[in-house]
C-alpha cells in the first residue's frame, strides 16, 4: 500500500549516506533532567525518504535535528503515521544488543501498511538500527555501563505536501534514540513503602480505545492520542495506567500501553493458567515482549516446576472483568503482570472496577514469583547472560 508504481527501489540498508556531527551534545547522568524529559536524544539520527514514483533512497545517518515538513503534509491532517519502540542493551560482556528487532520491524511494516504508507523489507529496519548504534552507541552507552540501555523510536510519517484526501506520494522514515528512565526504579525510589505492583483503573463503557475492524492492533499515533486524557485522568486519582475493557461484557485488552497477563486457577479444573487477551480479534497490540512472555512460559514451564514455581498452562483467549472479580472473591489469583517495551514486566497489585477494588495478587498478598522469574530470562537474553538467537548483536561499534 502506499505505491502504484512498478520496479521502484526496495529499502535497502547494505550502504549509508554519512553524515558526522560537528557538535557531540553532553550524554545525560541517570536521572538526570535530561533523561527524565524523554526527548534528549543522541548525536545522529536515520533518515530515508520514500516516493511513489522511485520508491525508497539511500539511507542517511545526519545529525540530529529538527524535521522540515509543510503545513500540508499528509501526516499532520490525516493521521498518516506510525512508529515502533525497541531499545538498545548494553551486555555485561560488553556487546550492544537488540531484542528480536526483525518483530519490530514486521510490526512497522503492517502499521505502515494500515495507515496508508508504503511496506518495505521489515529485516532492513535492524540493520538501520545498528549502523546508528554503531555510531553513537560507544558514547551514550558506555562500556563502564552493563545493564543499561537506550529507547529506539523509528517512525514513518507521509509527509509529501498532499492536504488531498489520497494515499501518500511521499513518506519518511526516521529513527532517533533516547536515553530512557527506568519507571519501576524511579517509581519504587519515590515511594515510603514498597510498591507490590501497578494500581490499574478500568475503563468506563464510554470510553473505547480500540474495537473490531479498527486498528488497535496497529501502532499508530491515532491509537494513543485519544487515550492520553484518560491516561491523566486515572493518573490524577493515584492509579498508574488505564485498564481498557471493551464491550457489553467488558473484555479486557490491554493496560496503558502494555498486554496485561493473569495467572489463576481455572474455575473448571482447577488447572493453573497464564491468561492473555488474543490477537485474533485486533483489538490488542501484538506486542514483542507479550510474544516472548508466552514462548518461554511454553517452553520452560508449561510442563515442568521451575523451582518453587508450578507448571502454567498457556491461554489466549477473551477474559473479561467480571471473571477477574469473581476469581479474585474465589481466591484463585496466584499473579498478574503486564509487558511491553516501557514498562517491561510488571506485576499488577489492584484492580478498580467501577466501585470496586480488585486485588491481583496471590492468597498471601503477595505475587508468586512468576513475573520476576520471566523478566529474569528475558533480562539474561537482552544482556547477553545467556547466548539465544533472539539477541542481534550490533558489531564494529566505533569508539
Amino acid at each position: 500500500m502506499g505505491s502504484i508504481a512498478q520496479n521502484v527501489a526496495e529499502l535497502d540498508a547494505s550502504t549509508f549516506n554519512i553524515t558526522r556531527s560537528t557538535n557531540l551534545r553532553d550524554v545525560p547522568l541517570p536521572g538526570s533532567p535530561e533523561e527524565l524529559s524523554h526527548s534528549y536524544c543522541t548525536d545522529h539520527m536515520v533518515t530515508v525518504r520514500w516516493t511513489a514514483a522511485n520508491g525508497w533512497e539511500t539511507p542517511e545517518v545526519k545529525p540530529y535535528q529538527n524535521l522540515s515538513i509543510p503545513p500540508t503534509a499528509s501526516c499532520l491532517h490525516y493521521a498518516t503515521e506510525c512508529f515502533e519502540g525497541m531499545k538498545v542493551y548494553r551486555g555485561y560482556d560488553g556487546k550492544l544488543r537488540l531484542f528480536r528487532p526483525d518483530l519490530n520491524g514486521e510490526r512497522l511494516n503492517s502499521s505502515a501498511q494500515r495507515s496508508s504508507l508504503p511496506s518495505f523489507k521489515y529485516d532492513e529496519l535492524k540493520k538501520l538500527v545498528g549502523k546508528l548504534m554503531q555510531i553513537d552507541g560507544s558514547r551514550w552507552l558506555p562500556k563502564e555501563r552493563p545493564g543499561s540501555f537506550l529507547y529506539i523510536r523509528p517512525t514513518m510519517i507521509g509527509n509529501g505536501a498532499h492536504l488531498g484526501v489520497q494515499v501518500p506520494k511521499e513518506a519518511l522514515l526516521f529513527i532517533i534514540a533516547v536515553p530512557w528512565p527506568d519507571f519501576i526504579k524511579m517509581k519504587k525510589e519515590g515511594q515510603k513503602e514498597p510498591s507490590k505492583g501497578l494500581r490499574l483503573y478500568a475503563s468506563n463503557p464510554e470510553t473505547i480505545r480500540a474495537w473490531p475492524g479498527g486498528f488497535g492492533y496497529a501502532k499508530l499515533g491515532a491509537n494513543y492520542g485519544p487515550s492520553l486524557q484518560a491516561h491523566g485522568q486515572a493518573q490524577a486519582l493515584g492509579f498508574d495506567q488505564i485498564l481498557w475493557l471493551f464491550g457489553e461484557d467488558r473484555q479486557v485488552t490491554e493496560a496503558g500501553a502494555s498486554n496485561f497477563f493473569i495467572i489463576w486457577h481455572n474455575a473448571d479444573t482447577g488447572k493453573l493458567e497464564l491468561v492473555t487477551a488474543p490477537l485474533e480479534n485486533q483489538l490488542i497490540l501484538p506486542g514483542i515482549t507479550r510474544r516472548s512472555v508466552l514462548d518461554l512460559v511454553s517452553e520452560k514451564l508449561s510442563k515442568q516446576a521451575v523451582g518453587p514455581l508450578e507448571p502454567l498452562q498457556v491461554v489466549e483467549r477473551t477474559l473479561t472483568i467480571g471473571e477477574i472479580e469473581k476469581a479474585a472473591a474465589e481466591g484463585r489469583i496466584v499473579e498478574s503482570f503486564v509487558s511491553g517495551t516501557a514498562y517491561f514486566i510488571t506485576p499488577v497489585a489492584m484492580i478498580r472496577n467501577i466501585d470496586t477494588d480488585i486485588s491481583t495478587l496471590g492468597p498471601n498478598g503477595e505475587a508468586a514469583g512468576y513475573a520476576a522469574q520471566i523478566k529474569s530470562w528475558l533480562e539474561a537474553i537482552m544482556y547477553g547472560k545467556e547466548e539465544h538467537d533472539w539477541a542481534y548483536t550490533v558489531e564494529h561499534e566505533e569508539k
